[in-house]
């Protein structure tokens, strides 16, 4: 069976995934600027509301992996609070030096720092030079899983690659493929590399509930991003579909 993971950043979207049959939710904030750390208020909510597995994003900060001394202190404070408001919570991790390559002393120390919670190093890995040297940094450093599209926009264009880097693997870490993931492409990404878990964001929207807004300001969108239940089921009966 493959494992379908979530990527979200509300409570209702957690509990939507959950009820359309995710196996497991990434939560986050600020998935429209790729995903950055959510804060702890909704890691206790979610955590305390949710019965699948749960893994947090730590990012500081949108935009590229290379990060300061500071900016680790403040994933390593937060990979803390988290624990302690979630202790049955995963993560996900990553950083990069300047030159692309995986930061080897920054990751060894959010790993540490994450004990024996599970482990999954992000997309930053599809920003390294070199994808094989890259998952052998990633299984030394004791990452459980890598989320990639294999370097390329997509998991499905990327498919050679996702199937190279899983014989590469082999039962060392976990290849999980995300990339614009839906149901009319994942069996084939599937068949076509032996993944055994996805990753995707089942973006959808619902109508902003203001009933005024000041035309000044702008704060009030016309509608707002939300978890739509009819992709996650739909990717899910693909997958059933392809016996997969």
């Amino acid at each position: 069976m493959t494992l379908v993971e979530i990527a979200l950043d509300d409570v209702a979207g957690a509990l939507i995934a959950e009820q359309s049959g995710a196996h497991r939710v990434e939560l986050c904030s600020a998935l429209a600027d790729g995903g950055i750390t959510p804060s702890i208020g909704l890691v206790r909510e979610v955590a305390a509301r949710l019965s699948i597995p749960m893994m947090v994003l730590i990012r500081p900060r949108a935009g590229d992996f290379v990060y300061s001394p500071d900016e680790v202190r403040v994933m390593l404070a937060d990979i803390e609070a988290v624990r302690s408001a979630a202790p049955s919570a995963g993560f996900v991790i990553g950083a990069l030096e300047a030159s692309g390559v995986i930061d080897v002393e920054a990751v060894r120390q959010l790993i540490d720092a994450c004990g024996e919670a599970s482990i999954t190093f992000h997309k930053a890995f599809d920003s390294t030079p070199d994808l094989t040297a890259s998952l052998e940094t990633v299984i030394g450093l004791g990452a459980h899983r890598v989320l990639t599209s294999g370097g390329r926009r997509t998991a499905l264009d990327g498919g050679a690659v996702l199937r190279a880097l899983i014989e590469q693997a082999g039962d060392r870490v976990t290849i999980m493929a995300g990339g614009s993931i839906r149901a009319g492409n994942v069996g084939e990404v599937v068949a076509s590399t032996g993944v055994t878990e996805v990753h995707l964001q089942a973006a959808g929207v619902r109508a902003s509930v203001s009933t005024w807004s000041n035309p000044e300001q702008g704060y009030e969108a016309a509608s707002v991003s939300a978890t739509d239940g009819g992709v996650v089921r739909a990717v899910l009966a693909e997958l059933e579909r392809a016996g997969a």
